[in-house]
């Protein structure tokens, strides 16, 4: 009897501090959500607002006067329309080739047929921490003839070696021995191997590295930088670069918003910085619902043995 109120005491103990725990707990995440999701919500509404608002302070949650003058300001510009394109295709081309390179890459290495593999995984580990330089991979890409090509901004990071050991490890840990092994026995080869099974099967970790490589590609402003002088083949971040740090923004796209005065442009200039922002950032928060559900799965499983 003493031995089962000691028991229960315990366990009323332990759900008091797990109550503790919790609420703690939430307290921090609410806060974290807050400092997130505040900026993110004065942004849209500053650029839904009315130019004289924004500069005057009155914007906070809400958009004060509504309008959608930045938003037709913005894709009115001839240059930010060509950067959006640009900005697709380089992030859909560049994800396709990382994933089919990343994916020939780690199942091969995650074969133990493959007696090789085991010696060659340093090396590609060896580059994760040191690589050849910035003058020598412009020296490369330029010998290659890539510079103001859109390949230049496709071929020099076709692969993350970290993203390989990622898919490396969940081809190892995730897809049984005995299923390659019923596969030859019925005349399977190991690329139709590779199509057929490996692949449909590693989708968790394929959903999560296509977040990881859109995204980067999608946020790449350093690459067109050194590689793209060609205003025609500069992607969108170049642009937003230009608007948000440089100030560099194109009054043509002004010109036909009816601005009478200096006040009413430098108000329009500060209101499309917000709206700017919005549409460059709509195209990744629209790809992360879809491949939630594999993020966990994927992550976890390729990093995590057992």
């Amino acid at each position: 009897m003493v031995r089962r109120d000691f028991v229960a005491a315990q366990k009323k103990k332990i759900r008091g501090s797990d109550r503790i725990f919790n609420m703690v707990n939430n307290i921090i995440l609410t806060i974290i959500l807050l400092i997130v999701l505040l900026p993110l919500i004065y942004v849209i509404s500053a650029s839904f607002s009315d130019p004289q608002a924004v500069i005057g302070g009155k914007v906070f949650l809400w958009p004060v006067k509504p309008t959608l003058r930045a938003y037709k300001a913005v894709f009115s510009n001839q240059k930010f329309r060509m950067g959006f394109v640009n900005s697709f295709f380089y992030m859909g081309t560049g994800t396709a080739v990382n994933i089919v390179m990343t994916l020939l890459c780690a199942y091969a290495l995650s074969r133990k047929e493959f007696r090789a593999g085991k010696k060659l995984t340093p090396f590609f580990i060896f580059t994760m921490y040191f690589s050849g330089g910035l003058v020598p991979t412009y020296m490369l890409v330029k010998g290659l003839h890539m510079i103001n090509s859109v390949w230049a901004m496709i071929f020099p990071g076709a692969m993350s070696v970290y993203n390989m050991v990622i898919c490396r490890s969940y081809m190892i840990n995730s897809i049984p021995d005995e299923l390659y092994e019923a596969g030859v026995m019925d005349g399977c080869t190991p690329f139709r191997y590779l199509i057929k099974v490996a692949i449909p099967l590693s989708k968790p970790v394929i959903a999560v590295l296509t977040l990881y490589y859109a995204v980067g590609k999608w946020n790449d402003y350093y690459t067109p930088m050194l590689y793209l002088n060609e205003t025609s083949l500069q992607p969108l971040t170049t642009v937003l670069r230009e608007i948000l740090i440089m100030g560099n923004i194109d009054q043509s796209s002004m010109s036909a918003m009816d601005m009478e005065n200096m006040a009413a442009r430098a108000g329009l200039a500060e209101l499309l910085k917000y709206a700017v922002i919005v549409v460059a950032s709509v195209p990744v928060m629209l790809i992360y619902p879809f491949v939630q559900k594999y993020f966990v799965k994927g992550v976890m499983i390729g990093a995590v043995k057992g």
